[in-house]
């Protein structure tokens, strides 16, 4: 392949990785402003622009302290070898996880598009070089975060409600709500940088594996550029919004309050920072939906539409693979053409 060529086809893929940034902005607006929308605090228009805002923000608050790059890393060259990385590796999992994510968007599931990435890059892997492609300790620590972060952010969830409930359970309730509606601001700009911290780099990681693997660095490593237009792009794409997923996160699961919306917002934030200074690629749907759960079984059990939350439970254990399957489907037309 001419060099010409060569350049055409990397920006190409560049611009798909991009798209999936894009969409998985779309699709994921609804972890960072469903619960601020369904409690009224701010309108569907003003809540985007506020998750986008702080989705950009995150690159700057994570330079700052210097994990804006960990979660990129665990991506690029945790899951598979990167020395076995080839265009038509990327085309095959970034085409995976689009189509997985464009089905459920589709339906108003709110599955994870982490996981959909997750499972397109195992998928083309072991489509190019079987199972010895994997990376079992990476791959292996992504598999038990699956478990942990939505764990975490159901108990942290419930904790939150009952420690709340407790400190203002003599304050007058009209007063109390006018707090956490205006706490609500804060605690959902909380969520929606630990969203931009540990989605947009996952992009970042599809992409600098791809630099790598074409001889631009003869090491991998992540450039500043990369994960800033990912989170630039990540920000355009959360204006765009996901409404449909945006109805079932915040009224089809269960009703929120303003004081359960800070308390599901605060239990996801907490969970996300901690697994982007790990360096962890962990799902923010799985996150902020458990947390939702959480706050909602804290008041009863019956508060939460278990059908509902059983739903979205067999969409996550499908989304690897079935993204895997689409994937590896796409790097064996990827690889004839690349």
């Amino acid at each position: 392949m001419d060099p010409t060529s060569v350049t055409f086809l990397l920006v190409f893929l560049i611009a798909v990785a991009l798209f999936f940034d894009l969409l998985n902005g779309m699709h994921d607006a609804a972890n960072a402003i469903a619960t601020v929308v369904s409690t009224r605090v701010l309108s569907p228009f003003y809540a985007v622009l506020w998750a986008a805002f702080f989705n950009f923000a995150a690159y700057f608050i994570g330079h700052y302290f210097g994990f804006e790059a960990k979660v990129a890393s665990t991506i690029g060259k945790g899951l598979i070898n990167p020395e076995m990385v080839t265009n038509a590796v990327i085309f095959g999992a970034l085409m995976g996880a689009i189509t997985w994510n464009v089905i459920t968007w589709r339906l108003g599931i709110p599955s994870s598009s982490s996981h959909a990435l997750v499972g397109g890059i195992i998928g083309a892997g072991v489509a190019k070089a079987g199972f010895s492609a994997i990376v079992w300790g990476g791959l292996s620590k992504t598999l038990v975060a699956i478990v942990l972060s939505p764990v975490t952010g159901f108990v942290l969830g419930i904790l939150l409600v009952v420690l709340i409930s407790w400190l203002f359970v003599r304050a007058n309730p009209a007063r109390t709500e006018g707090f956490f509606r205006k706490l609500q601001l804060f605690t959902s700009a909380l969520y929606s940088i630990g969203h931009g911290s540990n989605d947009a780099q996952k992009t970042a990681g599809i992409i600098a594996v791809l630099l790598y693997a074409n001889g631009y660095y003869a090491e991998f490593t992540v450039p500043a550029w990369v994960v800033l237009s990912c989170f630039t792009v990540m920000g355009v794409g959360t204006m765009l919004g996901g409404w449909r997923i945006v109805h079932t996160m915040g009224s089809k699961i269960t009703r929120l309050t303003p004081m359960q919306g800070a308390c599901a917002e605060t239990a996801g934030a907490m969970t996300l920072f901690g697994a982007t200074y790990l360096g962890i690629p962990v799902s923010t749907t799985h996150t902020i939906t458990s947390a939702i759960v959480g706050v909602g079984s804290a008041r009863r059990v019956h508060a939460v539409r278990w059908g509902i939350a059983g739903q979205i439970v067999w969409a996550w254990i499908i989304t690897i693979p079935a993204s895997a399957a689409m994937a590896a489907a796409f790097y064996v037309i990827g690889a004839r053409f690349m």
